[in-house]
Protein backbone atom coordinates (compact mmCIF):
# COMPACT_ATOMS: atom_id res chain seq x y z
CA UNK A 1 0.00 0.00 0.00
CA UNK A 2 1.83 3.45 -1.11
CA UNK A 3 2.55 5.94 2.04
CA UNK A 4 -0.39 8.10 2.58
CA UNK A 5 2.08 11.39 2.58
CA UNK A 6 4.83 10.90 -0.20
CA UNK A 7 3.17 8.54 -2.46
CA UNK A 8 6.23 6.15 -2.30
CA UNK A 9 8.04 9.14 -3.63
CA UNK A 10 10.37 8.99 -0.78
CA UNK A 11 9.95 12.98 -0.53
CA UNK A 12 7.53 15.40 1.24
CA UNK A 13 6.28 18.51 1.43
CA UNK A 14 7.16 21.39 4.34
CA UNK A 15 6.56 24.60 4.78
CA UNK A 16 9.21 26.75 6.66
CA UNK A 17 8.94 30.24 6.71
CA UNK A 18 6.00 30.62 4.57
CA UNK A 19 8.43 29.07 2.19
CA UNK A 20 7.17 25.74 0.59
CA UNK A 21 10.29 22.97 0.57
CA UNK A 22 10.92 19.05 0.20
CA UNK A 23 12.32 16.24 2.55
CA UNK A 24 12.77 13.11 2.96
CA UNK A 25 9.36 11.29 4.38
CA UNK A 26 9.65 8.85 7.37
CA UNK A 27 8.96 5.96 4.96
CA UNK A 28 12.16 6.77 3.00
CA UNK A 29 13.87 6.95 6.79
CA UNK A 30 12.31 3.89 7.84
CA UNK A 31 13.09 2.08 5.00
CA UNK A 32 16.66 3.08 5.06
CA UNK A 33 17.16 2.19 9.00
CA UNK A 34 16.10 -1.53 7.76
CA UNK A 35 18.75 -1.39 4.29
CA UNK A 36 21.23 -0.44 6.80
CA UNK A 37 20.37 -3.32 9.49
CA UNK A 38 20.51 -5.86 6.35
CA UNK A 39 23.19 -4.22 5.05
CA UNK A 40 25.79 -4.06 8.18
CA UNK A 41 24.26 -7.59 9.17
CA UNK A 42 23.55 -6.88 12.08
CA UNK A 43 22.04 -9.72 14.13
CA UNK A 44 17.94 -9.40 14.71
CA UNK A 45 18.75 -9.72 18.47
CA UNK A 46 20.96 -6.65 18.99
CA UNK A 47 18.57 -4.63 15.79
CA UNK A 48 17.62 -2.34 18.69
CA UNK A 49 20.47 -1.64 20.52
CA UNK A 50 21.10 1.86 21.26
CA UNK A 51 23.05 3.58 23.76
CA UNK A 52 20.05 5.28 25.50
CA UNK A 53 18.56 1.84 26.34
CA UNK A 54 21.81 0.85 27.93
CA UNK A 55 22.25 0.34 31.82
CA UNK A 56 24.82 2.03 33.36
CA UNK A 57 24.04 1.10 36.43
CA UNK A 58 27.84 2.08 38.10
CA UNK A 59 30.39 4.72 37.16
CA UNK A 60 32.51 2.07 34.67
CA UNK A 61 29.38 1.73 33.07
CA UNK A 62 28.65 5.28 32.54
CA UNK A 63 32.16 6.13 31.52
CA UNK A 64 32.16 3.79 28.71
CA UNK A 65 28.40 5.11 27.70
CA UNK A 66 30.09 8.53 27.70
CA UNK A 67 33.39 7.45 25.82
CA UNK A 68 30.82 5.88 23.42
CA UNK A 69 28.96 8.91 22.43
CA UNK A 70 32.09 10.82 21.90
CA UNK A 71 33.08 8.40 18.88
CA UNK A 72 29.85 9.02 17.19
CA UNK A 73 29.95 12.50 17.97
CA UNK A 74 33.45 12.66 16.59
CA UNK A 75 32.86 10.15 13.78
CA UNK A 76 34.61 9.98 11.01
CA UNK A 77 36.85 12.00 12.03
CA UNK A 78 38.50 10.03 14.66
CA UNK A 79 42.25 8.95 15.17
CA UNK A 80 41.23 6.06 17.50
CA UNK A 81 38.87 3.51 17.60
CA UNK A 82 37.40 1.44 20.37
CA UNK A 83 37.89 -1.72 22.29
CA UNK A 84 35.28 -2.69 24.89
CA UNK A 85 36.41 -5.09 27.29
CA UNK A 86 35.28 -7.18 30.15
CA UNK A 87 33.46 -10.17 31.31
CA UNK A 88 30.94 -11.70 29.82
CA UNK A 89 27.37 -9.86 30.15
CA UNK A 90 28.55 -6.47 30.35
CA UNK A 91 26.51 -5.26 27.54
CA UNK A 92 30.08 -4.61 25.38
CA UNK A 93 28.01 -6.01 22.19
CA UNK A 94 25.63 -3.71 22.79
CA UNK A 95 27.74 -0.36 23.07
CA UNK A 96 29.65 -1.33 19.77
CA UNK A 97 26.32 -1.91 17.60
CA UNK A 98 25.19 1.54 19.02
CA UNK A 99 28.15 3.06 17.76
CA UNK A 100 27.80 1.65 14.59
CA UNK A 101 24.34 2.42 13.94
CA UNK A 102 24.89 5.89 14.98
CA UNK A 103 27.87 6.79 13.69
CA UNK A 104 27.67 5.13 10.31
CA UNK A 105 23.96 5.04 9.42
CA UNK A 106 22.98 8.57 10.76
CA UNK A 107 25.91 10.18 8.84
CA UNK A 108 25.55 8.20 5.42
CA UNK A 109 28.51 6.15 6.32
CA UNK A 110 29.07 2.38 5.47
CA UNK A 111 29.47 -0.04 8.51
CA UNK A 112 29.38 -3.53 8.99
CA UNK A 113 29.25 -6.17 11.95
CA UNK A 114 30.98 -9.44 12.44
CA UNK A 115 31.43 -11.87 15.19
CA UNK A 116 34.84 -12.19 14.50
CA UNK A 117 34.49 -16.53 14.99
CA UNK A 118 31.69 -16.44 12.14
CA UNK A 119 33.72 -14.13 10.05
CA UNK A 120 36.50 -16.60 10.09
CA UNK A 121 34.38 -19.21 9.15
CA UNK A 122 32.79 -17.41 6.18
CA UNK A 123 36.29 -17.01 4.81
CA UNK A 124 37.47 -20.94 5.00
CA UNK A 125 34.18 -21.64 3.74
CA UNK A 126 35.11 -19.94 0.19
CA UNK A 127 37.78 -22.89 0.21
CA UNK A 128 35.46 -25.38 0.23
CA UNK A 129 34.41 -26.59 -3.44
CA UNK A 130 31.13 -28.81 -1.82
CA UNK A 131 29.36 -25.26 -0.76
CA UNK A 132 30.31 -23.79 -4.35
CA UNK A 133 29.98 -20.37 -2.62
CA UNK A 134 30.07 -17.62 -5.59
CA UNK A 135 32.28 -15.14 -3.40
CA UNK A 136 36.17 -15.59 -2.84
CA UNK A 137 38.39 -15.01 -0.13
CA UNK A 138 39.21 -11.69 -1.39
CA UNK A 139 35.72 -10.55 -1.83
CA UNK A 140 35.20 -11.11 1.81
CA UNK A 141 38.39 -9.93 3.39
CA UNK A 142 37.99 -6.92 0.94
CA UNK A 143 34.58 -6.18 2.01
CA UNK A 144 35.34 -6.04 5.85
CA UNK A 145 38.40 -4.21 5.19
CA UNK A 146 37.18 -1.42 2.86
CA UNK A 147 33.49 -0.85 5.11
CA UNK A 148 34.14 2.74 6.91
CA UNK A 149 33.63 1.48 10.24
CA UNK A 150 33.69 -1.93 11.62
CA UNK A 151 32.90 -3.80 14.42
CA UNK A 152 34.60 -7.34 15.25
CA UNK A 153 32.91 -8.85 18.02
CA UNK A 154 34.77 -11.43 20.45
CA UNK A 155 38.12 -10.88 19.45
CA UNK A 156 40.13 -13.59 21.26
CA UNK A 157 37.45 -16.15 21.39
CA UNK A 158 38.43 -17.90 18.07
CA UNK A 159 40.86 -20.95 18.15
CA UNK A 160 44.42 -19.66 17.79
CA UNK A 161 46.29 -21.08 14.47
CA UNK A 162 48.93 -19.83 12.56
CA UNK A 163 45.76 -19.03 10.02
CA UNK A 164 43.82 -17.15 11.92
CA UNK A 165 46.02 -15.06 13.63
CA UNK A 166 47.34 -14.22 9.89
CA UNK A 167 44.25 -13.27 8.19
CA UNK A 168 43.21 -11.57 11.54
CA UNK A 169 46.48 -9.42 11.33
CA UNK A 170 45.62 -8.92 7.45
CA UNK A 171 42.30 -7.38 8.18
CA UNK A 172 43.66 -5.30 11.35
CA UNK A 173 46.85 -3.83 10.04
CA UNK A 174 45.47 -3.15 6.39
CA UNK A 175 42.49 -0.70 8.32
CA UNK A 176 44.57 0.92 10.58
CA UNK A 177 47.19 1.63 7.65
CA UNK A 178 44.18 2.80 5.74
CA UNK A 179 43.18 4.84 8.42
CA UNK A 180 39.45 3.05 8.53
CA UNK A 181 38.24 2.86 12.39
CA UNK A 182 37.30 -0.14 13.99
CA UNK A 183 35.57 -0.91 17.20
CA UNK A 184 36.55 -4.55 18.78
CA UNK A 185 35.10 -6.38 21.78
CA UNK A 186 36.77 -9.15 23.64
CA UNK A 187 36.01 -10.77 27.39
CA UNK A 188 39.77 -11.23 27.75
CA UNK A 189 41.24 -8.76 30.63
CA UNK A 190 44.73 -6.57 29.72
CA UNK A 191 45.67 -8.25 33.57
CA UNK A 192 44.46 -10.95 34.92
CA UNK A 193 42.90 -10.19 38.17
CA UNK A 194 44.71 -11.99 40.94
CA UNK A 195 41.49 -13.44 43.03
CA UNK A 196 40.06 -14.73 39.95
CA UNK A 197 39.98 -18.41 38.39
CA UNK A 198 40.63 -17.13 35.15
CA UNK A 199 43.62 -15.98 34.37
CA UNK A 200 43.65 -16.05 30.22
CA UNK A 201 44.81 -12.36 29.23
CA UNK A 202 43.78 -10.56 25.94
CA UNK A 203 47.50 -10.75 25.22
CA UNK A 204 47.65 -14.68 25.17
CA UNK A 205 44.54 -14.68 23.03
CA UNK A 206 45.57 -12.86 20.49
CA UNK A 207 49.15 -13.24 20.65
CA UNK A 208 51.58 -10.11 20.33
CA UNK A 209 51.24 -8.61 17.14
CA UNK A 210 47.50 -7.99 17.35
CA UNK A 211 47.84 -6.80 21.03
CA UNK A 212 50.42 -4.34 19.62
CA UNK A 213 48.55 -3.23 17.09
CA UNK A 214 44.91 -2.84 19.33
CA UNK A 215 46.91 -0.32 21.55
CA UNK A 216 47.97 1.58 19.00
CA UNK A 217 44.65 1.57 17.29
CA UNK A 218 42.28 2.07 20.19
CA UNK A 219 41.38 3.36 23.15
CA UNK A 220 40.83 0.43 25.56
CA UNK A 221 37.45 0.79 27.07
CA UNK A 222 37.13 -0.99 30.10
CA UNK A 223 33.51 -2.12 31.32
CA UNK A 224 32.62 -3.34 34.81
CA UNK A 225 29.29 -4.89 36.47
CA UNK A 226 27.24 -8.46 36.73
CA UNK A 227 26.11 -10.59 34.10
CA UNK A 228 22.61 -9.05 32.99
CA UNK A 229 21.67 -12.58 31.33
CA UNK A 230 21.00 -14.11 34.55
CA UNK A 231 18.64 -11.99 35.21
CA UNK A 232 16.30 -12.29 31.23
CA UNK A 233 15.63 -10.31 29.16
CA UNK A 234 14.90 -6.58 29.59
CA UNK A 235 16.29 -6.45 33.25
CA UNK A 236 15.24 -3.19 35.51
CA UNK A 237 18.27 -1.13 37.28
CA UNK A 238 16.62 -2.35 40.26
CA UNK A 239 17.13 -5.90 39.65
CA UNK A 240 20.77 -4.97 38.52
CA UNK A 241 21.68 -3.38 41.39
CA UNK A 242 20.27 -6.73 44.07
CA UNK A 243 22.19 -8.79 41.15
CA UNK A 244 25.12 -6.67 41.99
CA UNK A 245 25.08 -6.89 45.78
CA UNK A 246 25.34 -10.83 45.44
CA UNK A 247 27.68 -10.90 42.71
CA UNK A 248 27.23 -12.91 38.93
CA UNK A 249 27.35 -16.99 39.63
CA UNK A 250 28.58 -16.68 35.70
CA UNK A 251 31.59 -14.85 36.51
CA UNK A 252 32.60 -17.30 39.55
CA UNK A 253 33.23 -19.77 37.28
CA UNK A 254 35.25 -18.51 34.34
CA UNK A 255 37.84 -20.94 32.68
CA UNK A 256 41.60 -20.66 34.26
CA UNK A 257 44.34 -20.02 31.64
CA UNK A 258 45.53 -22.98 29.16
CA UNK A 259 49.76 -23.25 29.39
CA UNK A 260 50.11 -23.43 25.68
CA UNK A 261 48.26 -19.71 25.27
CA UNK A 262 50.76 -18.96 28.11
CA UNK A 263 53.93 -19.86 26.44
CA UNK A 264 52.82 -18.25 23.03
CA UNK A 265 52.20 -15.28 24.55
CA UNK A 266 55.81 -15.47 26.20
CA UNK A 267 57.63 -16.69 23.03
CA UNK A 268 55.60 -14.19 20.66
CA UNK A 269 56.45 -11.21 22.95
CA UNK A 270 60.70 -12.16 23.21
CA UNK A 271 60.31 -11.98 19.03
CA UNK A 272 57.33 -10.33 16.73
CA UNK A 273 57.13 -11.55 14.01
CA UNK A 274 57.42 -8.97 10.37
CA UNK A 275 54.14 -7.29 8.95
CA UNK A 276 52.34 -10.15 7.23
CA UNK A 277 51.67 -9.99 3.25
CA UNK A 278 48.08 -11.34 1.84
CA UNK A 279 47.99 -14.52 3.01
CA UNK A 280 45.61 -16.76 0.27
CA UNK A 281 45.83 -20.17 0.11
CA UNK A 282 44.30 -22.66 2.25
CA UNK A 283 42.70 -22.32 6.40
CA UNK A 284 44.64 -23.27 8.59
CA UNK A 285 44.12 -26.29 10.86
Amino acid sequence: MPCAICGDTGWKTIEIDGVSRVTRCECWQRAAVDRFAREAEIPPRHEACDLDTFHDYNDSLSKAVGRARRFVREFPAVDRGLLFLGRPGLGKTHLAIACLKLAAHAKGMRGVFHDTRQLLRRIRQTYDPVTRRTETERDVVNAVIGTDLLVLDDVGAERATEWVEEMLHLIVNTRYNERRPTIFTTNYPVEAPPDAKHAETLLERVGFRMYSRLQEMCDFVELEGVDYRELGPNPTIEALSRLTKRGSQTHRALPGPTAKAQLKARFKSAEPAPDLKWPGGKAGS
